[in-house]
């Protein structure tokens, strides 16, 4: 048996989207751990793609489901294993096309399509797959490591990130006997992925935290995965409706004294 405690364990990921992504990354770690991985992606196109380039390598089913679409989830989950140790919530949208608006000027759909995809839908998916979770299961989703943090390019995404955190707490405590089953986020500071890359500004955003960082190095998306998959494991089985922060010590360096030196020289 490995460390991680997950032979032969059944783990669904919703949300994989190409190879850069954190469901990805975090399918393998699954697979080397030797859990059975299934995907769950948002289009049949999606499906395809990933089932054509993936090969042998591929999880042991991709289903679909649209979130946004009514009864999707629950019609994914009659597709999905009857006793489901480990579910991956790493869906998450925000309409940028139009670019960056003052934080008040938010329109309400799009507000309204943020929360839908990247909060309730962990809400669904969680009372969906209920009958399917097994007592001491884990459900792991994906947040931000800067909830009181006004980042001016991720605009209202972060309010429905904190809508997502909140979300983990009440959905801990309404799972919390038959069966029992535990809630985490796991919350990354800036990543090099293809979905980070749409949101504006961001690459000086990445660049800017990798300087903040104790070790002068980003976080990497592996990084990330390995946290998901410890808190999928009967390993962090004391850990319930909390953060896991993954920031490379981001947080605790705000005063570095090369960043603010450049910080001043270039006021001067």
């Amino acid at each position: 048996m490995s460390f991680l405690e997950l032979d032969d364990k059944d783990v669904v990921v919703f949300g994989v989207s190409n190879k850069k992504s954190v469901g990805f990354r975090t399918h393998q770690v699954l697979v080397e751990a030797g859990a059975r991985v299934h995907w769950v992606v948002r289009s049949e196109g999606r499906r395809d793609e990933l089932a054509r380039f993936l090969g042998p390598e591929g999880p042991a089913t991709i289903e679909v489901c649209d979130v946004e679409s009514p009864d999707a989830v629950d019609r994914v989950a009659d597709k999905l294993p009857g006793r489901i140790h480990g579910v991956v919530h790493a869906i998450a949208f925000a309409n940028y096309a139009e670019g960056m608006r003052p934080f008040e000027k938010t329109k309400r759909e799009d507000f309204a399509q943020a929360m839908q995809i990247s909060c309730h839908s962990l809400i669904e998916i969680a009372g969906a797959l209920r009958p399917r979770l097994v007592d001491g299961a884990s459900v792991v989703t994906i947040s931000i490591s800067h909830l009181k943090m006004a980042a001016q390019n991720y605009g209202y995404m972060a309010p429905v990130k904190a809508a997502l955190e909140s979300s983990v707490v009440f959905l801990a405590k309404s799972f919390s006997s038959s069966p029992s089953v535990r809630f985490n986020a796991v919350s990354p500071s800036l990543l090099k992925t293809r979905s980070a890359a749409g949101i504006p500004g961001y690459a000086d955003s990445y660049l800017y935290a990798e300087h903040l960082t104790l070790r002068g190095k980003g976080v990497q998306v592996e990084e990330v995965a390995n946290a998901v998959a410890f808190a999928l494991s009967p390993r962090s089985s004391g850990i319930n409706g909390q953060s896991l922060v993954v920031d490379a010590g981001m947080s605790v360096n705000y005063f570095d004294a090369d960043v603010v030196g450049a910080a001043l020289g270039g006021l001067e």
